[in-house]
């Protein structure tokens, strides 16, 4: 409808005739369904060409599409699972097809499957100069062709496009990467997954809760972390795991020996040194049968525990 020349160039006021108006919408909904295959699967352009509507199995649920090797770029062949919408769309169009081709004199159906459309029908007439054609519908949708790190927006971006929708999906990395049939993990993450585009603010709200226990401005919180809060603390702990460096402590523990005790010594207690240190001292029998010892010198005071031998 755009005027190309005189007074009135550049305004869409020209009078179609009905037969060229449908023929630009079609046009228009082949053009808009390239765009979005590119955008869902991942494909490269010369795949999208080489696809015929055989290779597009759309009854099956999930709808696929085969992707034959000889026209794959690894020559391997992959078959790519279709969306639910875009299955519904490519079904949509190719009806349509069927029925242009059906009105055409002479025409003889060859795939009942798909309505009287030949096998071998491609599914898009994907033009060679897309390039130049998408730049022109960038600049009509008002999407500018460069961003701000100086990338261009091109065919090959949709499927950078599809790589990175995959990403802000949640899909799992080694998943993403077998839909977009790359040899390597590292080829998905690095070069296909813009960074700035991770929900990392997502993934912060994805960490479990912990919450605090404390007073409202969190006292106590600090020393029960730490150990040093004598509520919390072992009460077995400073008596039987003396710190390095210090000196022993000792503790008294009564020993029921069976035997009588030993009048001259029932007041005095058994001293267990908790020394790390180990030392192999000789131990002197009981003389009296009491058998009750304490590292103790004869005016009844604790010695070190490296100056101290077992007594009687």
């Amino acid at each position: 409808m755009t005027i190309r020349r005189g007074k009135r160039k550049g305004e869409a006021v020209a009078v179609l005739r009905e037969e060229t108006r449908r023929r630009l919408e079609t046009l228009e909904w082949e053009r808009a369904l390239i765009y979005k295959t590119l955008v869902l699967t991942g494909l490269r352009k010369s795949e999208l060409a080489s696809l015929t509507a055989a290779q597009l199995v759309l009854e099956a649920d999930p709808a696929y599409v085969v992707l034959d090797a000889a026209d794959e770029k690894s020559r391997e062949g992959s078959t790519l699972p279709l969306r639910h919408d875009l299955a519904a769309d490519l079904q949509e169009w190719l009806a349509a097809k069927a029925a242009l081709v059906g009105s055409e004199p002479g025409t003889v159906p060859l795939d009942p499957v798909r309505k009287g459309l030949p096998a071998d029908t491609p599914l898009f007439t994907v033009p060679a100069g897309l390039v130049r054609i998408l730049d022109r519908d960038l600049k009509r949708a008002g999407i500018p062709k460069r961003d701000d790190r100086g990338r261009t927006v091109d065919v090959h971006a949709m499927r950078h496009t599809f790589g990175r929708l995959l990403s802000k999906g949640g899909v799992a990395p080694r998943t993403a990467q077998a839909a977009m049939r790359h040899s390597t993990i590292d080829l998905t993450m690095n070069t296909y997954t813009d960074p700035r585009l991770l929900d990392v603010a997502g993934a912060m709200d994805a960490l479990p809760s912990l919450p605090l226990a404390g007073g409202p401005q969190g006292e106590g919180i600090a020393v029960k972390t730490t150990g040093t809060d004598d509520s919390t603390a072992s009460r077995f702990a400073p008596k039987f795991a003396p710190t390095i460096g210090k000196r022993c402590i000792l503790e008294s523990i009564p020993v029921e020996t069976g035997e009588e005790p030993d009048t001259t010594a029932a007041d005095r207690p058994l001293a267990v040194s908790a020394c790390s240190r180990k030392r192999k001292d000789p131990l002197t029998s009981a003389v009296s049968g009491s058998r009750m010892w304490a590292a103790l010198d004869s005016n009844q005071r604790l010695l070190p525990c490296e100056d101290s031998a077992l007594t009687n």
